[in-house]
């Protein structure tokens, strides 16, 4: 499949973007050009993927994942309750990770990162569930088709391109080359943006962009959707990534906790999410295991030029397995 036919099919079902997806898009690409260094020979597929998925909104295969307030949960400054903050959770975390991934492999690049993951998809209109338990295989170093189920749909990928890049990327040497410092992380989910820099602003009633200074809030978002984007794909993580995940968004301000979090196979959590976003991750509520992500979305129709949503559902993502292994079919 070409990559235009790729957009077109995924774009279906995403809303237009609003001004900060928009900005969001610009700073991926902005950055992404920096960081390869050949402004000339960007690859059009990270091209068109800054601008349709690298925004604010986060979007999946059969419908559009919303970026909108969630009233559950306690904020960063509301009362303790006798219990974990949301920082101090995640700290927790990610001493489980780096207990959970000693003595972890270092995955070959002809192997396949393998994955299976359990969904379960509630519509808020008349409470319809939907289950899906979904395995891949996905290629360690890209050089390899990849299989990828979403949803119950398998699709068949080609290998990666040379120049393609992913944001954040799936090759394990490219996030071998992460740092696992928290605030170095932190500064790289930030994609390096400061208070310094310029935000466009395109809800001037002329059409024209105009600019005006990037607040924190703006840049920790981006941060939060990029920590998120870690585990909607599946991939191993080096040594002390995971973990240096979770201290780097415990160090966002504005984090907030929710503690009657269920996770897709209905394990009792804790989530962690940020005041702009629908979506969320969970840990266990006993011994701190990352256990997957809670999502709201919708479906979208294209009436007289505008995407009108449908079918808005609660969705929940549970972590089953995660391994390596030599050929697709194959299970650890």
């Amino acid at each position: 499949m070409d990559d235009l036919t790729a957009v077109r099919e995924f774009e279906a079902d995403v809303a237009p973007l609003t001004d900060d997806a928009r900005f969001a898009a610009r700073a991926r690409l902005r950055r992404a050009i920096w960081r390869e260094g050949r402004p000339g020979d960007l690859p059009r597929r990270l091209m068109l993927r800054v601008a349709v998925v690298g925004t604010a909104t986060a979007a999946v295969a059969g419908g559009v994942l919303v970026a909108g307030r969630h009233d559950g949960g306690e904020g960063a400054d509301a009362p303790r309750m006798g219990t974990l903050s949301a920082a101090e959770l995640l700290h927790k975390a990610a001493a489980r990770s780096r207990a959970d991934g000693t003595g972890t492999p270092v995955p070959r690049d002809d192997q396949y990162v393998y994955s299976k993951m359990f969904v379960t998809r509630t519509y808020v209109k008349g409470g319809k569930r939907r289950i899906w338990t979904d395995e891949s295989w996905m290629s360690v170093d890209g050089s390899k088709p990849s299989r990828r189920q979403e949803y119950g749909k398998v699709h068949r990928d080609p290998p990666l391109g040379e120049h393609q890049v992913m944001w954040p990327p799936t090759r394990y040497a490219q996030l071998a080359q992460w740092p696992t410092q928290p605030d170095e992380l932190l500064d790289r989910l930030r994609m390096g943006m400061s208070t310094d820099d310029k935000k466009a602003d395109l809800s001037v009633g002329s059409g024209e962009a105009r600019e005006r200074p990037m607040r924190q809030e703006d840049i920790d978002s981006v941060a939060f959707a990029n920590a998120v984007q870690f585990f909607v794909v599946p991939r191993i993580m080096p040594p002390g990534l995971e973990a240096a995940t979770f201290e780097a968004v415990a160090r966002i301000h504005g984090i907030r906790i929710d503690r009657d979090a269920l996770d897709g196979l209905g394990r009792k959590g804790v989530a962690v999410s940020y005041p702009k976003f629908d979506f969320a991750f969970i840990f266990d509520a006993t011994d701190y295991t990352y256990l997957g992500l809670r999502l709201k979305g919708s479906t979208a129709d294209l009436v007289d030029g505008k995407f009108k949503h449908r079918d808005w559902y609660h969705e929940l993502r549970a972590r089953e397995e995660l391994g390596v292994v030599d050929r697709i079919g194959q299970r650890p």
